[in-house]
């Protein structure tokens, strides 16, 4: 039976004239909560807004609840006179210090963090994908690893940074890589070893608390869910899908793996890391590490291989012709990253930029 699963996704608010990033994110989700309740929701800086599905367990459900959620989420930025974009850095902007949201908590955030906070403007998308428990979601973590740096460079959608091009197909990753907390997991030995190492991290004030966890793939504080959350927010609804069914489908193996005994792949946190800088430097489209063999290899051979592992679960939920569609797309078409460049040759105007990756229907002509 397919596991239930979820999706989470982080908007920049942008002035529709300016296409600069505006901290009035509060006033967008104070108008789509009206519809989507909880589900929308302010995030540590007033630039970005967040939204998230309800758990279901079929793609097509899922698909049409985040198209449904993006089209509330831009009618709310609209009423505000107002526009959401879906990158995973802001394209333009005054972005330094950041504006935080005022609530006690990231008050707290910002004395434990300090200039991290400042400069944490960055949108991301994250799954969650529902598990028995909590010792078999530290499992599936370690069996996920290998593909990690694949699914980055398959999700890479944040090559602009405040008005330049950064050469990287995914900086929001880097920018990430600060953080005391973050980027792949280690290797687990049971929970047991997981919780000792967050009680130390804790202990020692490198984490504030369970929800600043920050690796890219957890075992939620608050759901019993394992919590994928590597890769940039999709620039449209079928990029945000075509990821939650891969996430779904390798943590549905990794699954299987783990209740028959089979040892997870170790590669090491420097093979990890090299793997993660190649895929955020030049995606899909680059070269990079199968960090399986220690070998180079093309991201593109990467992720043949990395649905060849997912197609049995693919199969049993009937997701294999989306996600075999959706590759062939993005082999195609290009990342994110890459669609957002096209979008700036063009002109050589980093609005087209913005406009490009703007969540919801085209501007009116009197703005565009």
């Amino acid at each position: 039976m397919a596991l239930r699963f979820g999706i989470e996704e982080e908007y920049f608010v942008v002035d529709p004239r300016s296409r600069q990033v505006v901290p009035r994110a509060g006033a967008v989700v104070a108008r789509a909560a009206e519809t989507l309740g909880d589900r929308a929701s302010a995030e540590l800086v007033c630039f970005l807004a967040e939204a998230k599905t309800s758990p279901c367990d079929d793609l097509d459900k899922l698909t049409e609840q985040i198209r449904a959620m993006r089209a509330t989420m831009a009618d709310a930025a609209r009423a505000e006179d107002l526009m959401l974009v879906a990158t995973g850095t802001p394209v333009l902007g005054d972005l330094l210090p950041a504006p935080i949201t005022p609530g006690p908590r990231y008050a707290d955030s910002l004395a434990t963090y300090r200039a991290l906070d400042d400069e944490q403007c960055i949108c991301s998308c994250h799954v969650h994908v529902e598990m028995p428990d909590r010792a078999r979601a530290v499992q599936v973590s370690n069996h996920l690893r290998p593909w990690l740096p694949t699914l980055l460079a398959m999700t890479a959608n944040s090559p602009f940074w405040a008005g330049r091009d950064t050469g990287h197909a995914c900086w929001r990753v880097m920018s990430w890589a600060r953080w005391p907390v973050a980027g792949p997991p280690p290797m687990f030995e049971s929970l047991a070893h997981y919780e000792d190492l967050i009680a130390a991290l804790l202990g020692c004030g490198a984490l504030m608390d369970l929800a600043t966890v920050f690796w890219d793939v957890r075992p939620s504080s608050r759901l019993p869910t394992l919590e994928i959350r590597l890769a940039d927010v999709a620039l449209d609804a079928e990029g945000a899908a075509l990821f939650a069914a891969l996430v779904r489908a390798l943590a549905q193996v990794a699954l299987a793996k783990v209740e028959a005994g089979e040892p997870p792949p170790a590669p090491s946190q420097e093979m990890l890391r090299a793997a993660y800088w190649l895929a955020a430097r030049d995606g899909l489209g680059g070269k990079g590490l199968d960090v399986r063999t220690g070998r180079p290899a093309r991201f593109a051979d990467l992720a043949a291989a990395l649905l060849a592992h997912a197609r049995p679960a693919l199969d049993d939920a009937g997701d294999t012709a989306l996600a075999e569609t959706g590759l062939e797309r993005l082999l195609a078409g290009g990342t994110g990253a890459d669609r957002q460049r096209r979008a700036h040759r063009r002109r050589g105007l980093l609005r087209d930029v913005v406009d490009a990756a703007a969540v919801g229907p085209p501007l009116p002509p009197e703005i565009a």
